[in-house]
């Protein structure tokens, strides 16, 4: 663990938890560290709800799918940021998303009753965790409200749109990069690859963006 502590110090979980006390408490929250290869699940749906992730390394995305397999990618989370803490602390039973390996990755796993539940020992860091917990939910909850904006739209290209606008909005730029390649942005818009492709070209030929791979250069207002 002494190899991730600078991760763990940068995520939200552990914010105004002294460095100093940092192993101690990983003890005490019996935190596991483990490796994922890319495309391996780390949390599949339907298997208890019980963990909280803090992604180490490498990235995780949090993916739905429909009765019918199609897939919506609701988050692609890096390193200090964490999974499946809104679920856990629910209390619903079993996972209804799927958090998957992005890319090769190593993660953290903390079992939620470790963090809710004081220990005998009456360590103080369990408040300030639980506090950190209700903001990161909070703010979880304001993405999930913008990925709602940008997914209510009717048509492939008021969707890229409106997710490139408040893109550039946050990077205060017309010049910024995205977190998605190709598939991952379709997921994202919850759209088809080719259709998404295709506008993004359309797009370019009018002059609206400029793009290269994930990263996006808005030109004109529509």
């Amino acid at each position: 663990m002494q190899k991730n502590m600078d991760v763990l110090l940068m995520s939200p979980l552990f914010a105004g938890i002294d460095s100093g006390d940092m192993n101690a408490m990983l003890a005490c929250l019996d935190a596991k560290d483990r490796a994922f290869s890319k495309g391996e699940v780390i949390l599949g749906e339907g298997t208890p709800a019980d963990l909280i992730g803090v992604v180490l390394s490498g990235a995780v995305q949090v993916i739905r799918e429909d009765y019918f397999g199609n897939r919506s990618m609701m988050a692609k989370l890096g390193p200090s940021e964490l999974f499946a803490e809104a679920f856990s602390l629910a209390g619903v039973d079993l996972m209804p998303v799927t958090v998957m390996a992005a890319e090769d990755c190593e993660v953290m796993l903390i079992h939620v009753e470790r963090i809710t539940h004081p220990c005998s020992n009456s360590c103080g860091f369990h408040q300030q965790m639980i506090y950190n917990l209700m903001r990161i939910l909070a703010l979880k909850n304001l993405a999930c409200n913008r990925k709602i904006e940008v997914t209510s739209k009717r048509t492939t290209r008021d969707k890229l749109m409106a997710y490139l606008m408040l893109e550039a909005k946050r990077a205060e730029s017309s010049s910024f990069a995205i977190p998605f390649d190709r598939q991952e942005l379709a997921d994202y818009l919850e759209v088809d690859r080719s259709g998404l492709s295709s506008e993004i070209g359309r797009l370019r030929r009018e002059g609206v963006l400029e793009c290269e791979r994930n990263r996006f250069i808005l030109k004109t207002p529509l």
